[in-house]
C-alpha cells in the first residue's frame, strides 16, 4: 500500500518554489487510481517526488509504501521496492540496448530483495517471451534504448519494462501525451493485462480520453498542488464535459509546473 501524507514538494534550491502543498492520498493494493488536473497543477511533480528525483526537496510530510517510510530512499531504492515510473517524454540511451537496460534492472532487484538472480539464458527466454507479448517490432529491441523510436514504439518498450520487472506500484506521468488513438490503446492494453491485486497503479493524465481504455476505482483532482476533489470514474466525465474552471477560483490555481 502507497500512502501519502501531508506532502510539500519544492524545487530544490529555488527559493518560493513550492509546488505541492499538501497531497494526501492512499492507494490500497489492486487499485488504480487517476490523477487529473489543468497544467501546471503538479501533477508530474508529485510523479517525480514519489519517485525521489533529486531535482525535488520534501519539505514537509511524508511517503509510505506498506508503513514505512521511504522519504530517504534514492530513486533505485524505491524501485527496489516495487515502485516504477513510466516518463512523460522516455529518454534515449545511446549505446544500451532494451535487453542489456533490462537485465541490470532486474539483477539489481534481485540483488536488493537477496534473491538469486536470474541466468542469462533464463532471462533470455523472458525477455522474448516479453517482447512478443506487447507487440514490440523485434528488430527495434536491436537498437540503443529509444534511439530512433517513435512516440508508440517508445511506449510500448515502457510496457515491456513494467511487463518484466514486474512492479506492485506503477505510476504513469501522462504517458497519453502526443499519442494517437493506436498508441493509446498500446497503453492502456499493458495496463489492463497487468492489473492484479498485487499491483497497484497511479495514472497521470490531463485529459479523460486514457481513461476511457483504462477504467480507475478512483479518480482524484489536483489543482495548485494540493487534491481538492475524489471521486469514482464518473468524475472524469464530468472534468472532460465541464473542464477545470470550477475549482480554480476556489482554490487559487497559479499554474505552477
Amino acid at each position: 500500500m502507497l500512502e501519502i501524507r501531508n506532502l510539500h514538494a519544492s524545487v530544490l534550491d529555488v527559493e518560493n518554489s513550492e509546488i505541492l502543498q499538501g497531497v494526501d492520498l492512499k492507494v490500497n493494493m489492486g487499485e488504480v487510481h487517476a490523477i487529473m488536473g489543468p497544467n501546471g497543477s503538479g501533477k508530474s511533480t508529485l510523479a517525480n517526488v514519489l519517485m525521489g528525483r533529486p531535482d525535488y526537496e520534501v519539505t514537509d510530510g511524508d511517503i509510505l509504501v506498506d508503513g514505512k517510510s521511504i522519504i530517504e530512499l534514492r530513486p533505485d531504492q524505491r524501485a527496489h521496492l516495487g515502485l516504477f515510473l513510466a516518463f512523460q517524454y522516455p529518454a534515449e540511451i545511446p549505446g544500451v540496448r532494451p535487453w542489456q537496460f533490462l537485465k541490470a534492472a532486474h539483477d539489481a532487484k534481485a540483488e536488493a530483495r537477496g534473491e538469486e538472480k536470474m541466468s542469462v539464458r533464463n532471462f533470455t527466454k523472458l525477455f522474448d517471451e516479453k517482447v512478443d507479448a506487447v507487440g514490440i517490432n523485434p528488430d527495434l529491441v536491436k537498437r540503443s534504448l529509444n534511439e530512433g523510436f517513435s512516440g508508440g514504439e517508445k511506449k510500448r518498450n515502457e510496457m515491456l519494462q513494467l511487463e518484466v520487472l514486474q512492479p506492485s506500484m506503477a505510476i504513469l506521468d501522462e504517458t497519453d501525451s502526443g499519442l494517437d488513438v493506436d498508441a493509446l490503446r498500446i497503453v492502456a492494453e499493458g495496463v489492463n493485462s497487468m492489473r492484479s491485486p498485487e499491483r497497484s497503479f497511479i495514472v497521470v493524465t490531463h485529459y479523460q480520453r486514457l481513461l476511457n481504455y483504462i477504467t480507475p476505482d478512483i479518480v482524484h483532482i489536483l489543482v495548485d498542488g494540493k487534491i481538492v476533489q475524489t471521486g469514482g470514474p464518473e468524475l472524469a466525465l464530468v472534468v472532460e464535459k465541464d473542464g477545470y474552471a470550477e475549482y480554480l477560483p476556489a482554490f487559487g490555481a497559479t499554474g505552477r509546473s
